[in-house]
């Protein structure tokens, strides 16, 4: 099994390294990073760099693929070759998923029309205007397609999907192993538990507000 994690620049580091922990632990898979050309990719605050090993045409049938979002998805929303390739990449896939604003790219390259999928949650009504059926959900599957909520999410898509092809008793015992028992030391993880006033802010300052 090949699952590949797409990389572009301004992603998130944390929507690609949260699957990958999870994934990686699929026995026998080969996990690689990609992107349009092999090399270092930063992220969005620039401070950190994951290294692409090779090229999305060096990997045109993974079994899984990973779109993880950012600030810089908004910029490949017209970028014909990277939504090229991930067409190209879901026709041979088993799963194609996405974290955050991942779905977004998946949504701009025609994959997730008329499919319940989930994304940040300032970016839901954009994931509606792109022809999907945004839920609130954490988690969203919708046949092949496993969409994950804002960031943190990541790793509970990568933990649900790693139950489904490895079983839940390797999953359960990655969570184990990985000690994965959240308990934030605030109850502010979405807009409908922090305070309103919060939540509007955020949505005032959102780079979705125009889109």
């Amino acid at each position: 099994m090949q699952i590949a994690i797409v990389l572009f620049d301004r992603f998130t580091a944390l929507d690609a390294v949260g699957p990958y922990e999870m994934l990686s632990r699929v026995p026998g898979a080969e996990t690689v990073f990609v992107a349009e050309r092999p090399g270092a990719v930063r992220n969005d605050s620039g401070s950190l760099a994951l290294v692409a090993d090779r090229a999305l045409a060096d990997v045109p049938a993974p079994d899984v693929v990973v779109v993880p979002g950012g600030p810089g998805q908004s910029a490949q929303m017209e970028n014909g070759e990277l939504l090229g390739r991930l067409r190209a990449a879901d026709a041979a896939s088993t799963w194609t998923t996405s974290v955050c604003t991942g779905s977004l790219l998946l949504a701009a390259a025609g994959l997730l029309t008329g499919r319940r999928a989930t994304s940040h949650w300032l970016a839901l009504d954009t994931l509606r205007t792109l022809g999907a059926e945004p839920t609130g959900e954490r988690v969203v599957t919708d046949g092949k397609y496993v969409t994950a909520a804002g960031v943190s999410a990541g790793i509970d898509m990568g933990l649900t999907l790693l139950g489904r092809i490895a079983g839940d008793e390797h999953a359960r015992a990655v969570q184990l192993l990985t000690e994965y028992d959240p308990r934030p030391p605030y109850d502010c993880g979405s807009p409908e538990k922090a305070p309103a006033a919060m939540v509007e802010t955020w949505r005032a300052r959102s780079r979705f507000i125009l889109t």
